[in-house]
């Protein structure tokens, strides 16, 4: 059966793309990138994930690299969207599909 590596939040859309995946004929294993974002509670995150069928699913905390290589960066240029709006969301992809690719890179 093929892996797949899922970055899981623990929400709605991201549950349901768990089950499809798996009826797809996947082994999921999922990933919460801790961007130092408020959540009350991860273990409960890894723990829905596992009760969905994941064959594995860790917290990958990523706090520190964010703010070094990426938010202060985009702070210093003043980076900003369409010239009005400071970057925020968006400049944390890059890193979640980085923490995402070595999860890929350890399950194979």
């Amino acid at each position: 059966m093929a892996s797949c590596v899922l970055a899981y939040s623990g929400g709605l859309d991201t549950s349901v793309l768990l089950v499809w995946l798996q009826e797809q004929g996947y082994d999921l294993h999922c990933v919460y990138v801790d961007l130092g974002q408020p959540c009350e509670d991860r273990e409960a995150i890894l723990k829905k994930a596992k009760d969905l069928g994941a064959k594995s699913a860790r917290i990958v905390d990523v706090r520190e690299e964010l703010c070094r290589d990426f938010a202060i960066p985009v702070m210093q240029w003043q980076a900003r969207y369409e010239g009005i709006y400071l970057l925020g969301t968006s400049i944390a992809r890059p890193i979640i599909s980085k923490a995402c690719l070595q999860v890929a890179r350890e399950v194979g």
